[in-house]
């Protein structure tokens, strides 16, 4: 089987980003937001999940993070939809109870070709650092870019830091689970013959 691997580049007046992966290879890349919080989520996510990430993205963040967000997402839901290609013999579907100190997070996914974000997360008003409604919009592009459904729902926790380590580390170990090549079948996973 050819390697699942995908580099994507988006340039607008806002953003510059350009993304790597592999999904069949743990590579240790760079991984550099110019967001050092986006840059330790996504650390997080390419470990728990086994994909070969390389990240390098700037913006007008002297604005706020908002546009570099979610053109993150953007652009690492294409690169993932690209490296899954026919998406034959892939499980499919994958979850994740992942619990970080007091909080505790539950991810399901399933690459069916429907974009869906279905997003039970709130975090604690906090009056400076990292805007942490940002993380909706990241999900929300990666989601609706890769032509995934991706359930996410904070269970419980206090910690803004934890919760969202809960939710990367989640979502890259439930990944893991979805993109992973099957041993039952090498066909594409759908009574229809196609996702």
């Amino acid at each position: 089987m050819k390697q699942r691997i995908a580099e994507i580049k988006r340039k607008t007046k806002e953003t510059d980003i350009r993304i790597k992966l592999n999904l069949d290879r743990k590579v240790k890349g760079k991984i550099n937001t110019s967001i050092p919080f986006f840059d330790h989520m996504l650390t997080l996510f390419a470990y728990h999940s086994g994909i070969g990430l390389e990240v390098r993205a700037s913006g007008d963040t002297e604005i706020d993070d908002h546009h570099l967000a979610e053109d993150m997402g953007i652009t690492l839901g294409k690169a993932l939809d690209k490296a899954l290609g026919s998406r034959k013999g892939i499980n499919r579907y994958g979850n994740f109870l992942l619990p970080m100190d007091e909080a505790l997070s539950y991810i399901a996914i399933d690459i069916s070709g429907r974009p869906y974000l279905d997003y039970k997360v709130r975090f604690r008003a906090q009056k400076h650092g990292f805007d942490f409604e940002l993380l909706q919009e990241f999900f929300y592009a990666l989601a609706i870019n890769s032509k995934i459904t991706l359930h996410m729902s904070l269970i419980k926790g206090r910690n803004n830091h934890h919760m969202s380590e809960s939710i990367f580390k989640g979502f890259g170990r439930a990944l893991a689970e979805a993109v992973s090549i099957s041993k039952r079948s090498k066909t594409v996973p759908s009574t229809k013959g196609s996702i």
